[in-house]
Order: structure tokens, then C-alpha cells, then sequence
């Protein structure tokens, strides 16, 4: 089946734009401006969307729910069922503290692993969404609350390699959506072979 709501998880607001836990807002506004596509404020789904007929006949809605991290489900599941998306035609794009920044990993089922937006997601769309995983890891230091940290913004070098990565995350993103989960796994998970999945 193939991807019809793609789905960036963060958090509204100027205060959390640079942080580590936004960086799928990041790519994905990255991906909506490369194809061309305008966001609109949906109340009714408290979400922000993009709609993108990206073949004849064919549309895909990209999301960015504004809910906060913690309720990211709530506007999914109210999108998803306006539209009739089942849960194994929605991609979620966040951040992953297992995953060394800058590289992603793609995976369609397991916990959220610590993540409250995929909780979320787990809680009111159930098991079944395919997950698009950017790596921010890992928390330096360690004994760093994981909230201090997640919602800590990205030092300059940080933002540097994350630049140097943009073309490589959309480019990523891409393969997903036009050739489908097991081909994106095979190429990009190959790169993090020696890193901890996330379960």
C-alpha cells in the first residue's frame, strides 16, 4: 500500500523552532518547499497540512499537527479518518535519541522508545505506521535530562552537519514514499548496521 499521509511530529511555537525534538518539522517543511507545496492552518484537524497530487489521481497530505509532541495522535487520528488513511498508509517523520545524528533509519513497527509523540501515535492510531527515524543522538552529556535535552536546541555544529545531511534526509525520504519501505530499509538502514535499535 502506498504512503498517503506523511506526518512530521514537533512542537508549535517560535520557543521550540531550533530544538532537537522539531527536526521533522524541519525536513519536512524542507520537502514540502522542494515540491512546491503551500501549508495551510486546519482547525477542524488542529494540524497545519499540504496537500500534494503528486501523480494523476493520487494525493498525498503532508501534516505537521499542532497539538504539541504529547498529543500528536489526536490530530492524526481526526485527519486520518476525514480522509480514510488506514494506519499502514501513514508515515511518521521525528526524531530519534538511538540514532547518531545525522543519519536515519527506516521501521515499521516496535515501542515508542522514551518518544511521547509516538506514544501518541501508538495510542490513537494503533501499530502500523511506517516511522522515518532522524537521528539526534547521542544525549551529551548523559546525565542531561532526556526533556532538557530533547527540547535543548542544536549547538552551531550541530546545525552545520544537519545542513550538510538536509539533501541526504529528503533525498531519503523520497526513496520511501516512491519505492516503498523495503527498499528505503535496505539502503538507509544499511549505514546504522552497528546501532541500537530501537524497540
Amino acid at each position: 500500500m502506498s504512503i498517503s499521509l506523511v506526518a512530521a511530529l514537533g512542537n508549535p511555537g517560535r520557543d521550540y523552532a531550533d530544538t532537537r525534538h522539531n527536526l521533522g518539522w524541519v525536513v519536512i517543511d524542507a520537502f514540502a518547499r522542494r515540491q512546491g507545496l503551500a501549508w495551510q492552518k486546519h482547525s477542524r484537524f488542529d494540524a497545519e497540512v499540504a496537500r500534494w497530487d503528486h501523480a494523476p489521481g493520487q494525493t498525498r497530505w503532508l501534516v505537521k499537527p499542532l497539538t504539541f509532541m504529547n498529543d500528536s495522535g489526536t490530530a492524526l487520528q481526526s485527519l486520518a479518518s476525514f480522509h480514510k488513511v488506514p494506519v499502514t498508509a501513514i508515515l511518521a517523520v521525528y526524531d530519534d535519541l538511538t540514532i547518531e545524528l545525522g543519519r536515519v533509519k527506516v521501521s515499521v513497527t516496535g515501542s515508542a522508545g522514551g518518544h511521547n509523540g509516538v506514544a501518541s501515535l501508538l495510542s490513537h492510531l494503533g501499530d502500523g505506521f511506517i516511522r522515518y527515524r532522524l537521528g539526534i543522538g547521542p544525549k551529551e552529556p548523559a546525565q542531561m535530562d532526556l526533556k532538557d535535552f530533547v527540547l535543548g536546541k542544536f549547538t552551531p555544529a550541530q546545525l552545520s552537519l544537519l545542513n550538510q545531511n538536509l539533501d541526504h534526509y529528503l533525498q531519503g525520504l523520497d526513496l520511501l514514499l516512491q519505492s516503498g519501505v523495503a527498499q528505503a530499509m535496505n539502503t538507509l538502514n544499511r549505514r546504522d548496521q552497528n546501532e541500537p535499535d530501537q524497540t
